[in-house]
């Protein structure tokens, strides 16, 4: 009996062993997204969909490096098909938005970021949110909303100079002129070599007489 239950024993123990090690090998996808490697993001996610086709964490990361990789229309139909498995999860939500925006559906891309506000307004990419919701705003001249979304993204994000170059661009085609060259200020304290806040601010000061 002692010899047998030694036998299973050694058994048991070579499954634990040999189980995480197998585990440590599988490739972690969002690791991957994290360290810019998107493509084998993208390829680690796809073989885990493949197994588990319902897999939403695999969704997101393959439609977050989609669009990392500017590949819009793949990271919209990710979305689409991730948000008939987890309806109106905020991440899903998010990639809807952005991958509208850069297809130039600026009314629907707007609504999602709008719904992501919603339902994650302290969430990780609250930031990125409000500054598509600029853009959007921009786009459709809607000058004073832009203000307000482009400010709300640099009260989370205060250090992005490409950021303050769009408030400051904004301001300027409301002719809030002092306040858009405050803000182009701002983006060349961060970026004195920001090409766009170097042109903005030229023009205000033009537009002002300076």
């Amino acid at each position: 009996m002692r010899h047998g239950f030694s036998a299973i024993l050694a058994i048991l123990l070579g499954v634990l062993f040999v189980v995480p090690a197998v585990a440590q090998d599988k490739a972690d996808a969002l690791q991957l997204y994290k360290d810019g490697k998107y493509l084998e993001a993208i390829k680690v996610c796809q073989e885990e969909l493949a197994e588990s086709p319902k897999n939403i964490d695999s969704h997101v990361v393959l439609g977050w490096s989609q669009l990392k990789l500017k590949r819009y229309a793949e990271a919209l139909q990710t979305a689409e098909t991730a948000d008939m498995i987890s309806p109106h999860d905020p991440r899903v939500v998010q990639i809807t938005g952005e991958a509208r925006y850069y297809l130039g559906r600026i009314e629907e891309a707007l609504a999602s970021l709008e719904e992501y506000v919603r339902l994650r307004p302290s969430g990780d990419r609250i930031a990125r949110v409000y500054w598509l919701m600029g853009e959007c705003f921009v786009s459709l001249k809607e000058y004073q909303n832009a203000d307000i979304a482009l400010s709300t993204a640099l009260y989370h994000e205060q250090n992005n100079a490409g950021w303050w170059a769009r408030l400051g661009y904004a301001r300027e085609l409301a002719n809030d002129l002092a306040l858009s060259r405050e803000a182009f200020d701002r983006a060349l304290k961060l970026d004195p070599n920001l090409i766009d806040a170097q042109r903005g601010r030229e023009r205000v000061e033009k537009k002002l007489g300076g």
